[in-house]
């Protein structure tokens, strides 16, 4: 992130904490929250607007409108998972889940909220989505299956890595075919590249494999099968993609990350683990940096 202040890195922590809760003992504070009274389940995410006021107002940006969404958004969410988890015991998807999953990823893919936050922070707004929807699914819903835990193992490692050999070949002949890569050298020194690589690891991988993987493609299993929810949440994935690198519709990324989120899906799915189909992300954005 650029524009960093002490006022900055103390909200990144802020928002940093659920994650980092919810992957290393995710269970423990989905009990934890279940013994709440429900007016408390509720009401706590409110808390989550913190990150906003701390940087807005150290950044003469503050606005109660930006604030007010900021409060009520999380809240309603986990209001709405909590109504989810009553109806839909058997957990096989709810219209509220996809309705908060079309809210979240549209408002992230479509930069609803990004003016609020000053340039260089933007990122900030991401992760106080992600919190939310952490919140709402994993411990009002406590939604089953997501694979959201950050205990690496090595099979993890396996599993990623080699997607990452099967996606490889497919990725250099198609982008380059379709002249979407243009081969570089941008070699940075070996500390500066792992800095890279753990940066999209935790900043841009885990919350798109969050949201495509553990989310919708874990929803969507339980309605239409394996085959059938890799091949939706890919082409969503792939859509996502539309408006990067061009301001118009850029159907070659799309076309090549529909591709990638195959690989990415049937990663997670093996052991339902999050950190592997994370790892098969985070190596491929690396590599394309690095070369491409």
């Amino acid at each position: 992130m650029q524009n960093v202040t002490p006022v900055a890195i103390a909200a990144l922590g802020l928002e940093l904490a659920p994650a980092v809760a919810f992957g290393l003992a995710g269970e423990r504070v989905a009990r934890a929250v279940g013994r709440w009274p429900a007016a408390a389940r509720v009401s706590l995410p409110a808390l989550f607007c913190l990150p906003y006021v701390l940087v807005s107002i150290s950044q003469n940006m503050f606005r109660w409108q930006w604030f007010a969404l900021y409060a009520v958004l999380p809240v309603v969410v986990a209001w709405l998972l909590m109504r989810a988890a009553a109806a839909d015991p058997d957990q096989r998807g709810n219209w509220r889940d996809w309705l908060i999953l079309l809210v979240l990823g549209l408002a992230v893919d479509l930069r609803w909220f990004d003016r609020a936050w000053p340039s260089g922070l933007r990122a900030l707004n991401e992760l106080l989505l992600v919190d939310a929807g952490l919140y709402g699914f994993l411990a009002n819903r406590q939604l089953s299956g997501t694979g959201f835990d950050f205990h690496l193992k090595w099979s993890d490692w396996r599993t990623g890595l080699r997607e990452l050999v099967f996606f490889t070949p497919i990725v250099l002949v198609l982008g380059l075919a379709l002249g979407f890569i243009h081969p570089h050298k941008n070699l940075p020194g070996i500390g500066s590249a792992l800095l890279r690589w753990v940066a999209i690891f935790f900043f841009t991988a885990v919350p798109e494999e969050l949201f495509f993987r553990a989310w919708v493609q874990n929803l969507l299993e339980r309605r239409i099968g394996r085959r059938g929810a890799l091949v939706i949440a890919s082409v969503l994935f792939g859509l996502s993609h539309f408006n990067k690198r061009s301001p118009h519709f850029n159907w070659r990324y799309v076309l090549l990350a529909t591709i990638a989120g195959i690989f990415y899906g049937r990663a997670w799915r093996e052991r339902r683990r999050v950190p592997a189909s994370t790892i098969t992300h985070a190596s491929v954005d690396w590599v394309w940096g690095l070369w491409f």
